[in-house]
């Protein structure tokens, strides 16, 4: 049984903050800095260049997406950590197509988050090959998956609404049609058991600095299921991913399995950083965190409906069609998250009314939620939120 009170202590987490928003930003895991202080005066500081071999930092990509890979089900060996979400969003889907070069489509939901979209605009004008980008509603996905589709690129939980996708389902509808799936899990990996072995997903991405706390820009991580592996075309053909690195050729030569999902140098400040969330992890039950977030969720839902039936929840109803979010609808949605900000209780806001709360079992309690649940009340009932100050934009919502 896991025991959410112990690790608790293992964040850093400000007095006196109610702190819902580690869906989008987790906290500062206690031993983060002593280990980033450790590795630049240990380390960067005694080793200079030299700790590239003596402390391995080469090896870290491949050993960090070890320990991720077994909070998403992955075979080990087969997932990569290092640059950013993005790249590896481009990488998973321009590898994809190359194996599918006889279809055009690719498949999505208008509950995906833009970058992937984005991304996927961008290397369709890249190729030039006639690929399209198809995108329906959530709920249309399974009837869409035709003969045409190359790609099937899905966010399994919906970044604004929490909304879930069955992995398991569309995945085995993606093959049955001879598409491949790449699954975004920035809003899964940590916040709900994952299997992307057992579903027999071909690519997966994610982010590390929501749920697995690894701190703002913290690298992401991409896997390859291990029957593509070898086959998988690294079109960001970086020199890390080169088959002999430090042989220096001129020509590029892929190297084998997941490493050329390799692309620039590693971040080593951000890994000892991750590295030490990660340790959070080390006898976490992934079923006893979903069901302690899933308890956390409903009571939420329950106190707030209670006390403000002006809010309209956003989120499925259904626990098991949810992530590890709640969500609720307000027209001047981005005011009243100020206004709870200011008042100790960290959410946030999407644009055009979501407010967002994350449900996060490592650290948050029903303590938590119940005030959270409590001064959300206090600032809807008195129209607190409705204070000039509360209505200035800030660059980031």
């Amino acid at each position: 049984m896991t025991d959410f009170n112990a690790t608790k202590t293992m964040f850093d987490l400000p007095v006196g903050i109610t702190y819902l928003d580690g869906n989008s930003l987790g906290p500062l895991p206690r031993a983060a800095g002593a280990r980033m202080q450790e590795v630049m005066r240990d380390e960067w500081g005694e080793m200079l260049i030299t700790g590239w071999n003596r402390a391995g930092w080469m090896e870290h990509p491949a050993r960090l997406g070890d320990r991720i890979g077994r909070l998403i089900g992955a075979e080990t060996g087969h997932v990569m950590v290092g640059d950013t979400l993005s790249i590896k969003v481009h990488q998973a889907l321009a590898a994809a197509l190359a194996l599918r070069p006889d279809r055009s489509v690719i498949l999505s939901d208008s509950g995906n988050f833009p970058t992937d979209l984005y991304m996927a605009e961008g290397l369709i004008k890249a190729l030039d090959r006639g690929h399209r980008l198809r995108v329906v509603a959530p709920e249309e996905i399974a009837a869409e998956i035709t003969g045409d589709v190359a790609a099937l690129m899905l966010t399994q939980v919906d970044y604004r609404t929490g909304r879930l996708h069955d992995m398991d389902g569309l995945t085995e509808t993606a093959h049955a049609a001879g598409a491949l799936t790449i699954w975004d899990l920035a809003h899964s990996a940590g916040a709900l058991p994952v299997d992307v072995a057992g579903a027999g997903a071909d690519f997966a991405v994610g982010c590390t600095y929501k749920y697995l706390n690894g701190g703002p820009g913290a690298p992401a991580f991409i896997y390859v299921a291990p029957r593509l592996a070898d086959r998988a075309e690294p079109v960001l053909s970086g020199w890390l991913g080169h088959a002999a690195p430090f042989d220096f050729e001129q020509g590029y030569r892929p190297g084998a399995g997941i490493a050329r999902m390799r692309v620039g140098t590693p971040p080593v400040l951000a890994m000892a950083a991750l590295d030490a969330a990660l340790d959070v992890w080390d006898g976490v039950d992934m079923a006893a965190l979903r069901a302690r977030s899933v308890a956390l969720s409903e009571l939420f839902i329950a106190e707030v409906e209670a006390a403000c039936p002006m809010l309209t929840l956003a989120s499925p109803r259904d626990p098991a069609l949810r992530g590890s979010q709640v969500s609720f609808a307000f027209a001047d949605g981005y005011a009243v998250m100020q206004a709870l900000i200011a008042h100790g209780v960290i959410g946030d806001f999407r644009a055009p009314d979501i407010m967002r709360f994350g449900f996060t079992p490592l650290y948050t309690g029903e303590d938590d939620v119940r005030h959270a649940a409590a001064t959300l009340a206090e600032i809807m009932q008195g129209r607190v939120w409705d204070r000039p100050e509360y209505h200035a934009r800030a660059a980031v919502t």
